[in-house]
């Protein structure tokens, strides 16, 4: 039997395949809000589970518990804001309770938000607890100060799994992985999230963990 996962449920946040033609009908008229590669992996990790517990971008609550204190408002440990920022002039727009559009930079639908509230924040400080540091040169301190000044907080719903090309075969869910390790019968797995290719030390790191467990 696999581990629950955080927080105790595994969300999904993908319309089911017979109500995604009625979905995306729907959507066409929404107001749209364009976001770039970051915020694009943040909507696929969560609408298949794997930021559970979320199930769309941190209310304020949320994000002030992040930052300041390493844990959800409900006390469950996490330590990085997920979150989709707009300018003052496109949150002033929004109105709360609104469902926007988010899309790409081509214009490709990607998500339908929620939007339950909107709120303001200090990016320096963002980058100071989060980071450790506001040098520009850090690639995350770089990002947190090209974002918009407003966070939109709200639940995510997709019409339908993010499409990939490449590399298809490795690209499982949380849930698609739950099921093959029940299938192989694995007690233990060993796992390495990277943000690049994977470097010698990593691979290092890796050998080891399978030889201890």
């Amino acid at each position: 039997m696999t581990i629950e996962p955080h927080g105790g449920v595994l969300v999904d946040r993908i319309v089911p395949n017979d109500e995604r033609d009625k979905t995306l009908e729907w959507a066409a008229d929404l107001r749209k809000i364009t976001v770039g590669e970051r915020v694009i992996s943040d909507i696929e990790m969560i609408s298949n589970g794997g930021l559970s517990p979320l199930t769309g971008f941190m209310a304020e609550a949320d994000y002030r518990a992040v930052v300041n204190d390493m844990h959800l408002a409900n006390g469950l440990p996490w330590t990085i804001p997920i979150t989709v920022s707009v300018s003052k002039d496109e949150a002033g727009a929004i109105a709360d309770g609104e469902d926007v559009a988010v899309v790409n930079e081509a214009g490709d639908l990607l998500a339908l938000l929620d939007v339950e509230e909107k709120y303001e924040y200090d990016k320096a400080e963002r980058c100071r607890k989060v980071f450790l540091t506001d040098d520009e040169e850090h690639p995350g301190v770089s990002a947190t100060m090209a974002m918009g000044e407003v966070l939109l907080g709200g639940p995510i719903t997709l019409p339908g799994p993010a499409p990939h090309r490449r590399f298809t075969e490795y690209r499982l869910s949380p849930a698609e992985t739950r099921a093959l390790f029940v299938e192989k019968g694995w007690k233990t797995v060993v796992g390495f999230q990277t943000r690049n290719p994977i470097h010698r030390a990593h691979e290092y790191l890796q050998k080891c963990a399978m030889e201890v467990v």
